[in-house]
């Protein structure tokens, strides 16, 4: 692993298991103005699907380091969490495991101090398998799911449409879709000609509304720390889809 995705990934570590004093430690100013639950973005997104009910079967695209998955483990009694980062992945299952994992939280960043990274108290990881995988190019014989969370990975793909386009295999009819994106669209991760020509949101309604229904939109506020004095404090819009029957 390359110095540079080390440290990526304790970033997403600590952002998704990270405790508010470990995140928040060392900081400039007082944190108090945040906006309420923005270190809690991996749950938040899961709470955004608006289940009380348990499902059978759910999908966590883009998974980063696990979070989500573990989360969405509480009401699905399947959950498969899938990354295009084998990196990303090989910590996922070490913390569903339950083994030691370790992350670094910058001070300033040739200052790393080391935290333990601890698995949530009350999931379910036994139902949880982690694997990798190209959100455009998904394996056949995923099955389909009562509740698809991409989080944060839209405008990451080259291809965003290829993804749009698998969606309606992907989930059950009745079923439900959580979208959250910051639509930050950049040429490095999408070429212009692939981006949206008006809003996200309208790129998505044109895209799912054969197939789906839009249920509602809100703003999940997410922060990210890199070190004590460079923090990424951004919104991501989520959507609720539900696949028509």
């Amino acid at each position: 692993m390359s110095y540079e995705s080390e440290i990526l990934r304790d970033w997403y570590l600590l952002f998704h298991y990270g405790s508010p004093e470990e995140i928040l430690g060392g900081l400039g100013f007082d944190p108090a103005g945040l906006p309420a639950r923005c270190l809690e973005f991996p749950v938040t997104t899961v709470e955004a699907a608006g289940l009380s009910d348990p499902v059978a079967r759910a999908l966590d695209l883009g998974c980063a380091v696990g979070r989500s998955s573990l989360e969405l483990s509480r009401i699905a009694g399947e959950v498969i969490g899938i990354d295009y980062s084998a990196g990303f992945i090989e910590v996922a299952e070490r913390v569903r495991k339950g083994e030691p994992v370790t992350c670094a939280r910058y001070g300033e960043m040739h200052r790393p101090q080391t935290l333990a990274v601890r698995r949530p108290a009350g999931v379910f990881p036994e139902r949880v398998r982690f694997e990798t995988g190209d959100a455009m190019d998904l394996r056949e014989g995923l099955g389909s799911f009562d509740l698809v969370h991409a989080a944060n990975l839209l405008c990451r793909l080259s291809q965003p449409r290829r993804f749009l386009d698998r969606l309606p295999e992907l989930v059950r009819p009745g079923g439900k879709l959580v979208m959250a994106t910051p639509a930050t669209w950049l040429r490095e991760h999408t070429p212009v000609e692939n981006q949206p020509d008006g809003t996200t949101l309208e790129f998505l309604r044109a895209d799912l509304q054969k197939d789906f229904d839009l249920l509602s939109v809100t703003e999940l506020p997410f922060l990210i720390r890199e070190h004590q004095r460079k923090l990424q404090l951004s919104t991501s819009q989520t959507s609720l889809w539900r696949r028509r029957s």
